[in-house]
């Protein structure tokens, strides 16, 4: 059987034949040339290519029954052949439930290693659920943060899962009584009850002094970011009970909080470097100061004699001579959990919201086991 029909400007001609599976498909017995014409193909197109009717077509694009094997496959060989992409957002505002299957991600800094590996464990478990993932950074900026969740929100993605920036979180509080899950992840929200999935921040760095005194050390200094971050002041507060613990007083001329960069550690390593009574240890609230931080070590070539331990792993860190002690959680479990935990809020789940606290453990590799030296 013959079809004809025409795709903008451009004829074409089809005929029905029978693969050696014994289903039908559609082939094209002209040159493609869709190049021509400046139009997106639509379902009417396709509908025409695979001589159906519309509503068929709709079926097969949705994944809804109702429509034969021999059919399906011939509407999708004709989109195959136009090339014919689904417009999901005008799908969406067709449906009752008015599902976009998308949802936002806000993260901390897209460029940060952990974040890229939180990423990508989001991105992998909604792909596996036919879903989109919109992603930005709010680079520690509250304001930016509001303003890339507006934005979602005015492209009405199913629910968001957010690494949170903004001192208070209330703003939200429309959108989760209207439905829309928001998942918060790495970091607790502040002034909202929703879902969290953070690491034991207090435990890993109670964990790093602990073995850092193990190893003989009382002087031990502190670089963290600026304490109004949830994780900030959580790892700060476990530095602080560690010494407690251990009968150790925090000695604030070697503690250094409101960073925010590589540079701005290794500024502040570098002025502790430089005092006559230096620590004999550096304990990193985050990845990037342990990167800030063994620079200044290796620039004042006391790499082997002043230990560290960074909280966060990084890319290479076993690599460098010596190798960096850390305080490593999974970036990959933390996001898992929370698209699991998003994914079942999109289900219907409407239980209290969950706390979810991941566990971090120590990886000693060399730079956090250097014995404290004088001189």
């Amino acid at each position: 059987m013959h079809l004809q029909g025409a795709y903008g400007n451009v004829p074409y001609t089809v005929k029905q034949y029978r693969t050696n599976s014994g289903i039908s498909a559609v082939a094209n017995t002209c040159t493609r040339m869709e190049t021509l014409s400046s139009q997106r193909p639509t379902m009417l197109d396709v509908a025409a290519l695979a001589g159906v009717g519309l509503t068929t077509v709709s079926r097969v694009v949705n994944g809804k029954r109702g429509v034969s094997e021999t059919t399906a496959a011939r509407v999708r060989a004709a989109i195959e052949q136009l090339d014919y992409r689904h417009d999901v957002q005008a799908s969406s505002l067709r449906r009752l439930d008015r599902k976009t299957a998308t949802i936002g991600l806000v993260l901390e800094d897209v460029a940060n290693p952990f974040m890229s590996a939180l990423h990508r464990a989001v991105e992998d478990s909604a792909r596996e659920r036919g879903m989109l993932v919109f992603a930005g950074s709010c680079d520690e900026d509250g304001g930016r943060e509001r303003e890339f969740i507006g934005a979602l929100r005015a492209r009405r993605v199913d629910g968001m899962i957010v690494v949170p920036a903004a001192p208070d979180h209330s703003y939200l509080l429309p959108e989760l009584r209207v439905g829309t899950p928001v998942v918060f992840v790495d970091r607790p929200p502040r002034f909202l009850d929703a879902d969290s999935v953070t690491a034991d921040d207090r435990g890993g760095t109670f964990m790093a002094v602990s073995h850092l005194v193990a190893g003989g050390h009382a002087r031990i200094a502190y670089l963290g970011a600026d304490q109004g971050i949830a994780t900030a002041e959580e790892r700060f507060r476990g530095y602080r009970d560690g010494l407690a613990a251990h009968g150790l007083d925090v000695d604030p001329t070697i503690v250094r909080l409101g960073l925010r960069s590589i540079e701005d550690a290794e500024r502040a390593a570098a002025e502790l470097l430089a005092d006559g009574r230096r620590p004999t240890a550096l304990l990193s609230g985050q990845n990037y100061f342990t990167v800030g931080a063994y620079r200044a070590l290796r620039e004042h070539d006391v790499l082997r004699r002043v230990a560290l331990v960074g909280f966060d792993d990084f890319p290479l860190a076993e690599l460098l001579d010596p190798p960096v002690t850390v305080v490593a959680h999974d970036p990959v479990e933390l996001g898992l959990a929370a698209a699991r935990l998003l994914f079942r809020r999109l289900d219907g789940d409407r239980s209290p919201s969950e706390r979810i606290v991941c566990p971090v453990h120590l990886v000693p590799r060399g730079s956090g086991e250097t014995p404290p030296k004088t001189g």
